[in-house]
């Protein structure tokens, strides 16, 4: 996009309600991934004032007990730091109502000798990548990210700050010719101790954000908002519900791509909601690393029970670096997009969920034991090859 103008992407940090449930739910799809690989999870958290509910289907062996659940539970909520009179990981009320998964459902899914694995639900995802950062994400969204990141690693380095679990991000950045170049408006809200006065609060923030963004792209004082109320204290679910998969968009792109509507924390790999996306970021991604596009969107398409994919859709915005339509083919031809090989070509059936469910599902640096694999870029050398690049 060759022109000028303001864009805007929000995150939120692990301590926010929406953002505990999320990881709670993903945390389970873990506990039963390792009991076993093939486990099939479909789980929803709800969390409120002292009180965690656990709704949705399962089928796993019985090897996972109630009290593994609620021992997971609890050290998720432990781990991000809760310890407040409204929700505290060690007193709040748990509920568990997971049960069986339904057999029509599950009959859709199963591979048999008659036919492949399906689908485990109809819908559409979509992958993006832009090389307007290292990692290829949209640069509003990148930094929104980090400011919530580097704040919980000074709220847990310096407790002593005041600093408290809950808060949200909000980046605004000016695009010079489709090119970001500075920071328009910042917006932090974070929850903190009724001890630590809103000026001191500021001042910490502020050395957050200018060391997150790049030197000289600072917003103006005046655009500088911390706390805009002037007080948070009390946060997390204690002040707000939380329920999993109310955050997609802070999950994805931050606005600046298309999103097929599914969530992706609480669900296993067969289900195309989470593996569909991650495999058309890990396209997307190629295509821009590989120097084919400096933007590129994917669309994916399935039905329930069908294992190969109804339409692949790829988008160089404008780019007429390659051919779109070759592209999609060659694309093909490198990943078979069927829900089975996508989860074995990203080798997703691990446990390796939990830490996608705050800042951000990509943008991240693959990691050993397999975490973000959909982050990888192996397929650059087959893409520059078949276009000659």
């Amino acid at each position: 996009m060759a022109r000028s103008f303001i864009f805007t992407s929000e995150s939120v940090s692990e301590g926010h309600p929406d953002k505990i449930c999320d990881r709670i739910s993903d945390a389970l799809v873990d506990l039963y991934l390792a009991s076993d690989p093939y486990a099939r999870t479909a789980i929803e958290t709800v969390a409120t004032t002292n009180r965690v509910m656990l709704i949705g289907e399962i089928r796993a062996p019985k090897l996972v007990t109630p009290n593994m659940v609620t021992d997971t539970v609890r050290r998720v909520v432990r781990n991000i730091g809760y310890e407040q009179d409204g929700f505290h990981w060690k007193y709040f009320v748990l509920e568990n109502f997971l049960h069986d998964q339904s057999a029509d459902i599950a009959v859709g899914v199963d591979a048999t000798t008659e036919k492949d694995e399906g689908a485990g639900d109809q819908g559409i995802m979509f992958g993006y990548a832009s090389d307007e950062t290292p990692s290829l994400m949209p640069a509003p969204l990148f930094y929104a990210h980090r400011i919530l990141q580097e704040l919980a690693a000074l709220r847990r380095a310096q407790p002593e700050l005041g600093i408290l679990p809950d808060a949200k991000s909000q980046v605004s950045l000016w695009y010079e010719q489709g090119v970001p170049v500075r920071a328009t408006s910042i917006v932090v809200s974070t929850q903190h101790a009724d001890s630590l006065a809103l000026g001191d609060l500021r001042e910490i923030v502020r050395k957050v954000v200018v060391g997150v963004l790049p030197e000289g792209w600072m917003c103006p004082e005046e655009a500088f908002y911390v706390n805009p109320t002037g007080r948070f204290v009390i946060g997390g679910p204690d002040g707000d519900a939380g329920l999993t998969g109310r955050k997609i968009i802070v999950d994805t792109y931050g606005g600046a791509a298309p999103h097929g509507g599914g969530a992706f924390s609480g669900k296993d790999p067969t289900k195309v909601d989470r593996t569909a996306a991650y495999a058309a970021r890990y396209l997307a991604k190629n295509v821009v690393a590989a120097g084919l596009a400096k933007r590129c969107t994917i669309q994916l398409s399935y039905a329930i029970g069908v294992s190969k994919p109804l339409s692949v859709y790829v988008n160089t915005h404008k780019a007429n670096l390659v051919d779109e339509l070759k592209l999609g083919e060659v694309l093909q031809q490198l990943v078979d997009l069927s829900p089975r090989n996508m989860r074995t070509h990203l080798q997703l059936n691990r446990p390796i969920f939990e830490r996608t469910a705050a800042y951000g599902h990509f943008g991240r640096d693959p990691e050993a034991d397999g975490g973000f694999s959909w982050e990888k870029t192996d397929l650059v050398p087959q893409l520059k090859a078949a276009f000659g690049v």
